[in-house]
C-alpha cells in the first residue's frame, strides 16, 4: 500500500486487491467505532451507499479491522485540484465546459436523492483521464434536514450565507461551483482570504458589495465594506460571455438566485452542443446492451422523423428534412441532425453503440443492421474518424471530450 493523501479525516491508501488485481483507494477513518454498523450511520457511508453515479466516486467496500474502520473507493488518478496546480498550459473552454458538465451532473443527482456536499472544492474532485468525480462527503448535509447553520467547508469556497453563520441549503455547493468555474480558467484561488472576515472583502473585492435589494435578500446586519466589484470578463478574459454569464449567476448574493444544478446544466454554456435529459435518478442508458438501445431510445429525435417519401426531395423540405426519405436512405438524413465530431474523444469501438442509443425506434426498418452502421460511418460530417479505420480510430481522437452518458447532442 501506498499512502495518497491526508486530511483531517485521516489518511487515503492506494492498494492492490490481490484477488481482482484492481487499484482501490482506502480511507481509514481518525476516528474509532466498535462496530460496522455503527459506522453505517455516517452522513458520507449513508449517502455513498444510496447513490449510483458515474460522476460521484464509488464505495465499494467497508472493513473493520480492530477498532479501526476503513472505506475502500474506487481509485482515481489525482484530484483536480493536483491537475490544476501541475498543468502546463490553461484549461481551454472546451475542457472546461467538460468538466464542469460532469460535476453538475453529479450535484443534480446528489442533490435529487437528499444530499449536498458543503465542502466542495477542487481537492474533493477526483480526475482520471478527462473524468471527474465528487468525492469526500464527510461534511454531506441531508436536505430534508433542518436548516443548517453550522460554519463548515474549506473558507475560499464558502458562500456569504455560510459565513454570515445564517441558514443555508444545497445552493452553497452551487456558489463553490462559481468559484470553481472560475479558477479553473484563472489557475489560480478567486477568493482566497486569510480569515472570514478578510473571506468577505475578498468576494465584496470581486462582486461588489451586497445593495439594498441584496441585503434584504442576504437578511444579515453584518457590515459589508463598500466596494464597487469588477467586471468578471477583466478577470477571465479568456472565458466566453455565456461563461462569464454563469459564474455570475452561481456567485449571486441571494441563495435564491443561484441556478441549482438542473438549471445549470440547461445553460447557454452547456446548450452549444448539449440538452440534459429529464431524470437525475441514474444513467438511463446504464447497463443497455447495444442491441436494446434502439428500442429504449425513442423520443430523443422528434416525432415521425421518417415519414416514408423520397429522399431526393427532403433536401427541398427544410421544415421537415425526413418527411420524403426512403428507408435505405435514412442513415444520411439522420447524419444531418448530429452535431459535428459527435464522437470527438470516444473509443471508436463505442461509437456505433453510442450512436444508436440516439436513435428512435427501428430506425433501420427494412435492411440490415451490420450494412446501416456502416452506412452512418461513412456519412459522418467533417469524417470524425480522420478516414482510419474503425479499429484503429481511437488513436486518432483527441481526449478531451468524453462519453458521457447523460449528454446527447441537442437537436
Amino acid at each position: 500500500m501506498k499512502e495518497i493523501g491526508s486530511g483531517s479525516y485521516g489518511v487515503v491508501w492506494g492498494a492492490l486487491n490481490e484477488h481482482t488485481e484492481e487499484v482501490v483507494a482506502i480511507k481509514q477513518l481518525k476516528m474509532k467505532y466498535n462496530s460496522v454498523e455503527e459506522c453505517m450511520n455516517l452522513t458520507e457511508v449513508k449517502a455513498l451507499r444510496q447513490m449510483d453515479h458515474p460522476n460521484i466516486v464509488k464505495l465499494k467496500d467497508i472493513i473493520k479491522e480492530h477498532d479501526s474502520l476503513y472505506l475502500v473507493f474506487e481509485y482515481m488518478e489525482c484530484s483536480l485540484y493536483e491537475r490544476m496546480k501541475y498543468r502546463k498550459k490553461p484549461f481551454s473552454e472546451d475542457e472546461i465546459r467538460n468538466l464542469c458538465f460532469q460535476i453538475f451532473q453529479g450535484l443534480g443527482y446528489m442533490h435529487n436523492n437528499g444530499y449536498f456536499h458543503r465542502d466542495l472544492k477542487p481537492e474533493n474532485l477526483l480526475v482520471s483521464k478527462e473524468v471527474i468525480k465528487i468525492a469526500d462527503l464527510g461534511l454531506a448535509g441531508e436536505t430534508n434536514q433542518q436548516p443548517y447553520t453550522v460554519n463548515v467547508g474549506s473558507r475560499w469556497y464558502k458562500a456569504p450565507e455560510v459565513l454570515l453563520g445564517q441558514r443555508y441549503d444545497s445552493s452553497v455547493d452551487m456558489w463553490a461551483m462559481g468559484v470553481i468555474m472560475a479558477e479553473l480558467f484563472t489557475g489560480g484561488r478567486l477568493f482566497p482570504g486569510k480569515n472570514d472576515g478578510d473571506q468577505m472583502y475578498k468576494i465584496c473585492s470581486v462582486i461588489g458589495s451586497p445593495t439594498e435589494t441584496t441585503l434584504s435578500m442576504v437578511n444579515s446586519n453584518y457590515q459589508f465594506p463598500q466596494l464597487p466589484g469588477v467586471q468578471l470578463s477583466s478577470l477571465l478574459p479568456c472565458a466566453s460571455l455565456e461563461a462569464l454569464d454563469l459564474i455570475a449567476t452561481l456567485l449571486s448574493w441571494s441563495p435564491s438566485a443561484r441556478p441549482t444544478a438542473m438549471k445549470a446544466l440547461d445553460h447557454p454554456f452547456f446548450n452549444t452542443w448539449y440538452h440534459v435529459l429529464p431524470s437525475f435518478q441514474g444513467n438511463p442508458f446504464y447497463g443497455f446492451e447495444t442491441e436494446d438501445s434502439l428500442e429504449n431510445l425513442t423520443g430523443l429525435l422528434p416525432e415521425n422523423i421518417f415519414c416514408g417519401s423520397e429522399t431526393e426531395d427532403s433536401s427541398e423540405d427544410l421544415e421537415n428534412p425526413f418527411c420524403v426519405s426512403k428507408t435505405e436512405d435514412r442513415s444520411e438524413n439522420l447524419i444531418c441532425l448530429l452535431p459535428e465530431n459527435l464522437f470527438y474523444g470516444s473509443k471508436s469501438e463505442d461509437s456505433l453503440e453510442n450512436l444508436t442509443r440516439l436513435l428512435p425506434e427501428n430506425p433501420f426498418c427494412g435492411y440490415e443492421t451490420e450494412d446501416s452502421l456502416k452506412n452512418l460511418i461513412r456519412q459522418l460530417p467533417e469524417n470524425p474518424f480522420y478516414g482510419s479505420e474503425t479499429g484503429g480510430s481511437s488513436e486518432n481522437l483527441s481526449p478531451m471530450f468524453l462519453e458521457i452518458h447523460f449528454m446527447v447532442p441537442k437537436l
